[in-house]
């Protein structure tokens, strides 16, 4: 329940030692560069740019190469290979590929060059294949298209809109020229949006014919043949079968680099690591012949950068804390349990310096609200189980996907003991299978108590337990408080809202409302009744008087502290939003027992069985699947708008080492523990 104390670190080494250092700095993964010396006279920054655009531009050769292997000869993945993480590779193996990484770029190069034959020889089967589309129409003809008829007579091939037929194309030369007789027309074929014409007219009439013609909407064809239509079909079919041949032989190519898949990966591995390395050198100041870097690491992580750097190379270090001003990245600690929520704190906000890491706090809470959200012990056990086997079969997940999957681990685990609690698994299917299928009814009592009996019950409990989360949230308010020092602000902003509102909720408690909501009656002997009394009055006095109390004026120190008792009603407001942990409780159970009944309908026999089983299966993986996803959202909703409202304000970054951020592989070597 910490944030890591950073320290800041320099350190100064010769020109020589400067690849060494930094390939070590970025190993251990440490520290996060943030230089000082910029401005430093006779220091300079290296211009890296060149040299870091051309390292990214082949590790996305090596992604590019990998696309294609993936295109046409596909990794084999499992439904779950997204939580398997990065592989782990042994330095050596990292080494040896590195050690080759010309010929493997070649390679790159190659695999990309082939996908672009295949490119263009798939462009081509569909220019061809556009063009066997053009011929369609002119199939029957049996003459090729760019023939112009014999030495006196002349064919003349076109189109002409859909509708047109042998009477009105010669009704349409007898209106446009009346004086053309010789003249034979032959529809080669008709469709929805032309009609396909072939005229054979005299050769010294051929112009005036066509002219006639265009005026009915006669055009000549685009593209001309100089075969039969069918005959060139023929042979553009024969072209596409053999891209179509070449494409398969390219492809059979690429796969057969398939065995360099992993080499691949190294290698576009190493030039991503070079590119970090290069950015991060351009930011160096450097002198002749040293050179200076900076940067925030954890204090239990100096002893390492020391021993590393300072014991092995001729250099200075510097390590010293943070000034005042100074705003550092921020790293979280926390045990096995609480770490498991970090990623829900960091989705918020970081706390920034000197603010309370609310993060252990919050994971009970989130926990403890998360189960009773779902409350039936069937599906807590099925979400633990599950991540249970998730965390032991995928290791190496990425470090937020561990979290994430261990805290769903843990929220199945809460389930299970609210479900034991309401008496929840599968809703009433122990009832309902009992009574359908044996003729007796069997029911597992709940430890507690059943919410669809007694919802009322669990609404007051539900508020109970928001007034607690609520009132931890002020009290963690007031721990920062006194520990800044400001302890009239402790006092005026946190123990007068407590003495305000804890003498409205004991003067609540006897009332007639309240026994009506509880079914029960709450009496309080004439001291407590005093003591409520008391401490709503000089808890409200107290917030009237002090709640303004930055400025000078009367009476707007006044309204100021009318208007702060006036934020009695947001308490009220957060309190009743707890009661979504009734309304989602009972959500689960009531859909749950919806599923059974349905599920039961069917009757006893061997179909009502197999029924019952089909509609048990649907019915609880959808209701599992939206009551967790409610979970999820109200408990993060508790969270931050009602528990952090109280105190947190966030707005610290994250911790961002320099280190390799590979994006295949991960690299076995001696790292900081």
């Amino acid at each position: 329940m910490s944030v890591l104390q950073m320290q800041r670190i320099s350190i100064c080494a010769l020109k020589k030692d400067r690849k060494a250092i930094l390939e070590k700095i970025q190993s251990m993964g440490v520290m996060e560069m943030n230089q000082i010396a910029e401005d430093e006279e006779g220091f300079e920054k290296m211009d890296t740019l060149n040299a870091r655009q051309r390292f990214e531009k082949k590790a996305q050769l090596s992604d590019q190469a990998l696309a294609v292997l993936e295109t046409y000869a596909p990794e084999k993945h499992s439904m779950l290979s997204g939580l398997e993480g990065k592989k782990l590779v042994e330095q050596e193996q990292f080494d040896k590929a590195v050690a080759e990484k010309e010929a493997i770029v070649s390679k790159a190069n190659l695999l990309i060059s082939k996908n672009k034959e295949i490119a263009e020889s798939k462009a081509g089967i569909l220019k061809l294949e556009n063009q066997i589309e053009s011929l369609e129409p002119w199939i029957s003809l049996d003459v090729p298209m760019n023939f112009e008829g014999t030495g006196k007579v002349s064919m003349l091939l076109g189109t002409m809109p859909a509708e047109t037929t042998l009477e009105s194309v010669y009704e349409q030369i007898a209106v446009n020229n009346p004086d053309i007789e010789a003249m034979d027309v032959k529809i080669i074929s008709s469709d929805r949006d032309a009609a396909y014409l072939a005229v054979f007219c005299l050769r010294a009439e051929a112009a005036a014919v066509e002219e006639a013609l265009r005026a009915g909407g006669f055009a000549r064809p685009s593209q001309v043949t100089d075969k039969a239509p069918a005959k060139k079909k023929a042979d553009l079919i024969a072209e596409i079968q053999k891209l179509n041949n070449e494409i398969e032989k390219t492809e059979e190519e690429i796969r057969s680099y398939a065995d360099s898949r992993e080499d691949l990966k190294l290698v576009g591995d190493y030039f991503r690591m070079r590119a970090q390395k290069y950015e991060v050198l351009g930011t160096l100041p450097q002198s002749q012949r040293t050179f200076v870097m900076s940067g925030y690491v954890a204090a239990k992580a100096v002893p390492a950068i020391e021993k590393a750097i300072g014991e092995r190379y001729d250099c200075v270090l510097d390590v010293e804390d943070l000034k005042e001003d100074e705003e550092p990245p921020i790293i979280l600690k926390n045990n096995a349990f609480s770490s498991s929520v970090e990623g829900v704190l960091e989705s918020y906000g970081l706390p920034h310096k000197g603010e309370f890491d609310p993060t252990t706090i919050m994971s009970f809470f989130y926990v403890f609200f998360f189960g009773m959200m779902l409350s039936d012990a069937a599906y807590g056990a099925i979400i633990a189980i599950a991540c249970f086997v998730v965390l032991k079969k995928f290791p190496r997940m990425s470090k937020g996907m561990h979290k994430s999957i261990k805290m769903f681990m843990f929220c199945g685990i809460s389930t299970i003991v609210w479900g034991v609690l309401f008496g929840g698994y599968f809703g009433d299917v122990v009832d309902v299978v009992s009574r359908t299928f044996f003729g007796r009814t069997v029911t597992i009592k709940p430890l507690w108590f059943a919410p669809l009996n007694d919802p009322m019950r669990l609404l007051i409990y539900s508020m109970a337990f928001g007034l607690i989360h609520l009132f931890v949230g002020l009290g963690i308010k007031g721990y920062m408080l006194v520990k800044d020092g400001k302890i009239l602000d402790f006092f005026c902003d946190v123990v007068l809202w407590y003495a305000f509102l804890i003498g409205l909720i004991l003067m609540l408690l006897p009332t007639d409302i309240f026994a009506s909501i509880a079914q029960t009656q709450i009496v309080f002997p004439p001291a407590v009744s005093m003591l409520a009394k008391g401490l709503a009055i000089v808890g409200a006095l107290g917030l009237l008087l002090m709640s303004g109390r930055a400025n000078k004026n009367p009476a707007l120190r006044i309204a100021l502290g009318a208007y702060d008792i006036y934020n009695i009603t947001g308490w009220l407001s957060d309190v009743l939003s707890y009661s979504r942990l009734l309304a989602l409780g009972l959500a689960t159970g009531v859909i749950a027992s919806v599923v059974n009944q349905m599920g039961s309908m069917f009757g006893k026999g061997i179909v009502g069985a197999i029924l019952f089983v089909v509609v048990f299966i649907v019915g609880h993986t959808l209701n599992l699947a939206i009551n967790l996803l409610g979970a999820y959202v109200h408990t993060n909703r508790l969270q931050f708008v009602e528990f952090f409202g109280k105190f947190y304000e966030g707005g610290g970054r994250p911790f961002e080492p320099f280190q390799s951020d590979t994006k295949y592989v991960d690299i076995k070597e001696e790292t900081l523990s």
